[in-house]
């Protein structure tokens, strides 16, 4: 099943503990009809063997989108299969289906295998830019020091 390789990626990437996927928010936000990503499975026989999850970021600079690459999992029991690279391809795909002007994603820091693996299908780090990101209370606290300043401009 979908959700137990999600898990897996989890627990891989060491995030398990705040992992919230349930079927119910599977099925709404991937299957539903207001799809918010793109599921690409890779199967062997009877067996989901991995996943990769995409979503496009409308338009940017060039009026193009940009497809991010959010997931990629092979488990490990068919890795070096083919699969990964398979499924990258049909992530290319439908980058290409849906015009886009490039292809993103993050590889976990110290993945040498995840690195190495792109970089054979002629995926480049971009040092261009450095990843930053917010957490839950960190939104929080900004969103209420706004809030301050509203108040007392009133």
């Amino acid at each position: 099943m979908l959700l137990d390789l999600m898990r897996e990626l989890a627990e891989f990437e060491d995030y398990l503990d705040d992992f919230r996927v349930d079927e119910q928010a599977l099925l709404s936000r991937v299957f539903g009809p207001d799809a918010q990503c793109e599921v690409l499975v890779a199967d062997v026989g009877r067996h989901l063997a991995g996943y990769a999850v995409a979503l496009a970021i409308p338009f940017t600079f060039d009026l193009r989108p940009t497809l991010l690459l959010k997931e990629l999992y092979v488990r490990e029991g068919y890795r070096r299969a083919g699969l990964g690279q398979a499924l990258m391809q049909g992530v290319a795909l439908l980058a290409q289906r849906k015009g886009a002007g490039r292809l993103k994603w993050d590889v976990l820091r110290g993945n040498a295998r995840a690195q190495a693996f792109y970089a054979r299908l002629g995926g480049k780090p971009d040092d261009k830019w450095v990843a930053y990101q917010m957490d839950r209370q960190a939104l929080d606290r900004l969103v209420a020091s706004a809030e301050m300043v509203d108040s007392h401009r009133s």
